[in-house]
């Protein structure tokens, strides 16, 4: 087995130091959310019981506000609501449109957070899998979709509905909720954490023992490529691919599945939102526009028979000397 490349953070944060306690348990909690797994980590003297609870309620939440599996959330009600329709948005969901529609605009539609009806034709979101959409599916799928024909009032949180469009955030809400969950564990007095929900994780902090929070980002199965080890100093990290799940992105631009070979991406970046966005662009976009990203990510093509790793110049920068 090939040793781990080791990623450190560019940076040392003073102030996540002042209230580490050397003393303190490493506690775990967990459970279920977004259709998968929650866990949580965290060195702090609060209750596992109180934090799960707090946690618990958080995420209901924001499943309440941004799930486009739930009939009653408010992301639902926007997606069904009549053409011309302006609708304010509580606060997160407004956040995460925000972000969302700056990161399609950056992308050039890369990213999309108008992509449900898409999502729907080819068996990937609530109404259930299906056969492969038709070429003339595709195209009407795509006519009626699009961060485009969306309107965006950002100071009063309103969005406006063309007629159609469905809003789907699998490409960023996990992300989104595992920073809400650090931030809210912050509030409880625990600085020092690391949050994963379905495979998004971020680090604050560090340990008691005074090494970080560390994150493995093991490569797909026959690939023989170094397991990537990054020291998760407030740092989020997000992989997205095609390995554990099957061929599930889609090119928001086109309709159909992305045309290169990319089986898996990660991404390190300062918010788990930005780096679950970034992870499913690296998915979509060509490879070397990926690598020309000012982030640090690696990605795992296919070549024929073999794998192969290539990695941006923000990740070479963080890796220790010895796996450069």
């Amino acid at each position: 087995m090939l040793a781990p490349r080791i990623a450190l953070p560019p940076a040392i944060d003073p102030a996540a130091l002042a209230p580490h306690d050397p003393a303190a348990r490493v506690e775990l909690v967990e459970g279920e959310t977004m259709g998968t797994t929650w866990r949580v980590r965290y060195a702090g003297r609060v209750s596992p019981g109180a934090v799960a609870a707090a946690i618990t309620a958080r995420l209901t939440a924001l499943v309440d506000q941004m799930s486009h599996w739930e009939p009653g959330s408010a992301l639902s009600r926007f997606n069904d609501a009549p053409a011309g329709s302006w609708h304010e948005l509580p606060a997160d969901l407004a956040r995460v449109v925000d972000l969302a529609l700056a990161l399609a605009a950056r992308s050039e539609g890369a990213f999309d957070p108008a992509i449900g009806v898409l999502v729907d034709i080819w068996g990937f979101g609530p109404p259930g899998a299906r056969v492969a959409p038709a070429p003339w599916e595709i195209a009407e799928a795509v006519a009626r979709s699009g961060w485009r024909r969306l309107t965006w009032d950002a100071p009063r949180r309103r969005l406006r509905q063309s007629g159609g469009v469905r809003l789907d955030l699998s490409g960023i809400a996990k992300g989104y909720a595992v920073d809400a969950v650090a931030d809210l564990l912050g509030e409880l007095g625990v600085r020092h954490c690391l949050v994963e929900i379905g495979g998004e994780l971020v680090g604050r902090g560090w340990r008691p023992d005074g090494d970080p929070w560390w994150v493995d980002v093991e490569p797909p199965s026959g690939a023989d490529v170094p397991p990537l080890r990054v020291a998760a100093h407030q740092l989020a990290v997000a992989t997205s691919g095609t390995y554990v799940r099957g061929a599930h992105n889609l090119d928001p631009r086109t309709g159909a599945r992305p045309a290169h070979v990319a089986v898996s991406a990660s991404v390190i970046a300062p918010s788990a939102a930005l780096a679950d966005a970034l992870a499913t662009i690296a998915l979509v976009a060509p490879p070397a526009e990926v690598m020309a990203l000012d982030y640090p990510i690696r990605l795992i093509v296919r070549t024929n028979d073999s794998y192969q790793e290539l990695l941006s110049r923000r990740l070479a920068g963080m890796l220790t000397s010895e796996d450069c």
